[in-house]
């Protein structure tokens, strides 16, 4: 008779007739004796064969263990212990006889093992299909998937039925082997699955006869096992092998994302660079296992209606959004976060990245790639490490400018115009950091084009400084960075319009301020010249033409000054030379007398037609200015003094800053009676309170002469004396 107390040499796999045949007329007999000797030869069977069981389930472990990965070696042990305790409450009197409470997990990748477990010892009585006449692990290892789950649910079903009918109540431990046995081979088939699965995207691949295969198996088992049953049976429980292989095409992504990552550590010595070789490796290879599973994979699944795109696809996409997050933790500088963003905006985030538009995308969005929080978080360190850049490329500007002035190099002429590659730098340095920054997001965009905005805006009176402080000032260098100034303000606020608020006001500054020292220089050289104005000499010299060669050579410099900042310059020196002009010749160092004074007339008069020939044949526009020399020059000439008032009041409508003192001071050139002087001032009161009016009014932009030209004390003695 077999006594339960004999060791089992390994794990079998019995058929259903094998398995009827295994009860002896001995264990019948042993089913009539009396209760309390059954019961007690029971309790003695139960705790051998228990030892028994944990000696091969322990040979079945350590031979399985060196199949698997590390992820099923933890579930492998999961699932002995689970299955373990399941056997011990069954045989330590569960609650209900032949009935178990647990439902273990079972370890996968075990085929090997199971394979020689059941084709060793003396008792191995393994379940062969009546064509075929292959063992469970023959077909698992031939991956003939189908049929072993077959062979294997008729034999979960036929053991499930011998429990219920209290087959194995007297040799508990028959049933636990058999059912360990069915249990190691249904891991062998899920570890056989998920190696299916990692080697698809291999260098190898699988052929789509497999993979459609191993669809129709999951397919079956849920058939098999639509939902738990109600007897707790751990054998019947659902499998969840959909969900396994879905976990198996997640892992198998994972590991595949993480290939490219194994030199981040040199790749971020390296800066942006390495990092940008990194992901470049990273988003080839996922193309290519994309690719690969719209071509190969999905149709083979589809035949099983299998969603393998929608599946292979998430997966991709977190495992690509984990190891992003990785790599976004380790980056550092603006050169590294702007790789990082743009690769996710604009390389993963194209539309093509993911698939043609023939394969739809699924009907659930993906969720982003980066968390909204990680992606702020992003952004808000790039642009800090942006502020310190932009900052430091102003400084290399300043610093490029410099050198220039220290080589005492003039400006390139380019079309005629003086050209600094200030304006071009500046305007580059904006434009491609806005532009980059768009590429992501136009939050980011607008965000970096603040931070240009100020950065600029900061540097241009600090540019300022240092070159009118520098020993480089020069009609060619300050029409150079008129023409910087007006370049960027012309097209930095045309491209960028809401800038203007800040832009604005520092370079229309700093370009007034250039043309002012431009101006300046200019006035020094012509200062001295007027002296000579009203004197003797002046009757007999030809003094004006080295004033106007000096006012010619000038404008040589405004030709190549941009508009309208050369008109406003030359119409500023026409302005000057008129004014200083008249402010020498209402300061005579002597009185004309006669005909000094007749001929002091038509110098002036021919000085002032010289003028206005000059500045009409350099293009200047303000001909406002040719009446103001000539109209003195006839009050100083004119012989019948009745029209002096004509010439007075021509005078005050033409200019309407002209002040009393003024009008008395062209007055002291002639030699006029008091009482004649007196009625011309009281008829000019009216006519210089309307002047005064229309100047505070309807003044011209710019028309400003007499307001600055001060009457100086000795003609005032002589005013007063009027």
């Amino acid at each position: 008779m077999a006594s339960p107390q004999t060791e089992t040499p390994g794990l079998e796999l019995q058929s259903p007739k094998e398995a009827e045949e295994s009860q002896t007329p001995a264990q019948g007999s042993r089913q009539t004796n009396s209760r309390k000797e059954s019961n007690a030869h029971c309790k003695d069977g139960t705790r051998l064969g228990l030892g028994t069981l944990r000696q091969a389930f322990s040979r079945a472990s350590q031979r399985a263990l060196t199949q698997v990965s590390k992820e099923d070696t933890g579930l492998f042990r999961r699932s002995s212990c689970s299955l373990f305790r399941s056997f011990r409450q069954a045989l330590d009197g569960g609650p209900a006889a032949g009935h178990f409470q647990a439902t273990p997990e079972v370890p996968s990748g075990v085929m090997n093992s199971v394979s020689q477990q059941a084709s060793t010892g003396a008792a191995s009585e393994e379940l062969k299909p009546e064509a075929e006449g292959k063992s469970v692990a023959d077909l698992i290892t031939e991956r003939q998937l189908l049929a072993a789950f077959e062979q294997l649910l008729r034999l979960e079903t036929r053991l499930v039925a011998e429990k219920a009918s209290r087959t194995f109540e007297q040799d508990p431990t028959d049933f636990a082997r058999r059912a360990m046995d069915v249990c190691l081979h249904y891991d062998a088939l899920a570890a056989e699955l998920s190696a299916i699965v990692r080697e698809t995207l291999g260098s190898d691949g699988v052929d789509a006869a497999v993979l459609a295969e191993l669809a129709r198996v999951v397919n079956a088992e849920e058939e098999a096992h639509p939902s738990p049953p109600d007897d707790g049976d751990f054998l019947r429980t659902p499998r969840h092998w959909r969900q396994h292989w879905e976990e198996a095409v997640r892992r198998s992504a994972q590991e595949r994302v993480r290939r490219p990552g194994a030199g981040w550590a040199s790749a971020a010595a390296e800066g942006a660079s390495g990092l940008a070789q990194l992901l470049a490796e990273l988003g080839g290879l996922v193309r290519r296992d994309l690719q690969k599973v719209r071509q190969e994979v999905h149709p083979a699944y589809a035949a099983a209606g299998f969603p393998a795109w929608e599946v292979y696809l998430r997966a991709f996409h977190s495992a690509v959004a984990q190891r992003l997050q990785e790599l976004a933790r380790n980056a550092r500088g603006c050169e590294q976060l702007y790789v990082l963003l743009d690769w996710a905006a604009n390389v993963y985030g194209s539309p093509d990245f993911l698939g043609p538009p023939g394969l739809a995308l699924p009907a659930e969005p993906l969720p982003p790639l980066l968390a909204p929080d990680v992606w702020a978080r992003l952004e808000s360190d790039y642009t800090s490490f942006l502020e310190a850049k932009i900052a430091s490329c102003f400084d290399n500007i300043l610093q490029l400018e410099q050198s220039h002035w220290a080589a005492a190099e003039d400006p390139e002429v380019l079309q005629g115009l003086y050209r600094a590659p200030l304006s071009m730098d500046v305007h580059m340095l904006v434009a491609e950091h806005v532009k980059a920054a768009g590429a992501i997001s136009a939050e980011l965009e607008a965000t970096t084009l603040r931070i240009c905005t100020r950065a600029l805006g900061l540097f241009v009176p600090r540019f300022e400084k240092a070159f009118l402080a520098s020993e480089a000032v020069s009609e060619p260098h300050l029409g150079a960075y008129i023409n910087a100034c007006e370049e960027l303000r012309t097209s930095i606020l045309s491209r960028f319009p809401g800038t203007q608020e800040e832009l604005e006001k520092p370079l229309v500054a700093a370009t007034c301020s250039f043309q002012k020292h431009l101006l300046q220089g200019l006035q020094r050289e012509l200062q001295p010249l007027f002296r000579v104005v009203c004197t003797r000499d002046w009757l007999t010299q030809d003094w004006l033409r080295p004033l106007m060669d000096k006012v010619v050579r000038f404008t040589g410099h405004l030709q190549r000054v941009a508009q309208p900042r050369a008109q406003e310059t030359l119409q500023e020196v026409h302005r000057f030379v008129v004014r200083e002009y008249l402010a020498q010749a209402l300061r005579p160092r002597k009185r004309f007398w006669a005909m000094e004074r007749m001929r002091g007339s038509q110098k002036m008069s021919l000085d002032a037609q010289a003028i206005s020939d000059t500045f009409q044949g350099l293009g200047s526009e303000a001909t406002w200015l040719d009446q103001a020399i000539q109209c003195v020059a006839e009050i100083l000439g004119e012989t019948y003094k009745d029209d002096i008032q004509r010439h007075l009041e021509t005078l005050i409508r033409s200019y309407p800053d002209i002040r009393r003192d003024h009008i008395l001071a062209i007055l002291a050139l002639r030699q006029l009676g008091c009482r004649r002087k007196q009625r011309l001032l009281r008829h000019t009161q009216d006519l210089l309170r309307a002047a005064a009016g229309v100047l505070g009014a309807e003044a011209p932009r710019g028309r400003v002469l007499f307001e600055e030209i001060k009457v100086p004390s000795a003609m005032a003695v002589r005013i007063t004396c009027i």
